[in-house]
């Protein structure tokens, strides 16, 4: 059984390498080009490799921290590739099941981690928590108004779920394996950079939309614009 963890934990560590290093790279490159999608879905794999395998491992340890991270990385990364696919809910209404069932859950599950966190007096579990429930919830809003969205809304949500992974990823390395960072810091300064930059590539994606619109009188009204 420990040849097996031994195993888990370098595939784990291999799987976040990648991904760490990956992610730059599809940020870099042309947006929606063939080599943005390559790395795109290297990126969603690694994830889903290095947050399958952190879920196990941190079952094996008896980390809640680690369980916990390893849940919101893989929300979040399926949130962001799920949302290449939901383009058409700015004209259409139908959702799929599964996709609010998923949303569902992960309210459920957040808000039950957020109840824990707070209970135990743990704040990065209550933190964590509480950013998976505002995104849970914003998705069953979101689903609640399909058929108004922005145009550029499943844009946001993809870049936005990407990069909460990515962070998430970041920080569990940071608390785990940068013992030179004093805690809270090797909790925070991940997202401390990674916010930012979520709020500049959304500003960037809304500025290039307003940019390139049809002036008004050459089209007809625009659809209700769904906030993030």
């Amino acid at each position: 059984m420990e040849t097996f963890f031994l195993l888990n934990r370098w595939l784990h560590i291999t799987a976040g390498f990648v991904g760490f290093f990956v992610a730059p790279v599809a940020l870099a490159v042309r947006k929606g080009g063939p080599a943005h999608r390559l790395w795109g879905k290297v990126f969603f794999g690694a994830m889903v490799v290095a947050g399958t395998t952190a879920l196990v491992g941190a079952r094996h340890i008896h980390s809640m921290f680690l369980l916990l991270t390893a849940v919101f990385s893989l929300y979040m990364a399926a949130f962001g590739y799920r949302s290449v696919f939901l383009k058409h809910l700015a004209w259409d209404a139908r959702v799929a099941p599964a996709d609010w069932a998923t949303a569902g859950v992960g309210l459920a599950v957040f808000l039950g981690t957020v109840g824990y966190g707070l209970a135990a007096g743990n704040i990065p579990v209550t933190v964590f928590g509480g950013i998976g429930a505002i995104t849970a919830g914003r998705q069953l809003r979101g689903y609640a108004q399909a058929g108004r969205w922005r145009k550029s809304q499943w844009l946001l949500n993809h870049i936005a779920g990407f990069m909460a992974s990515y962070i998430a990823a970041v920080t569990a390395f940071s608390v785990t394996s940068l013992r030179f960072i004093s805690f809270p810091y090797s909790f925070l300064w991940p997202t401390a950079l990674g916010v930012p930059v979520i709020a500049w590539w959304h500003w960037r994606v809304r500025r290039q939309r307003v940019a390139t619109a049809p002036a008004p009188g050459l089209s007809g009204p625009p659809a209700p614009a769904l906030h993030k």
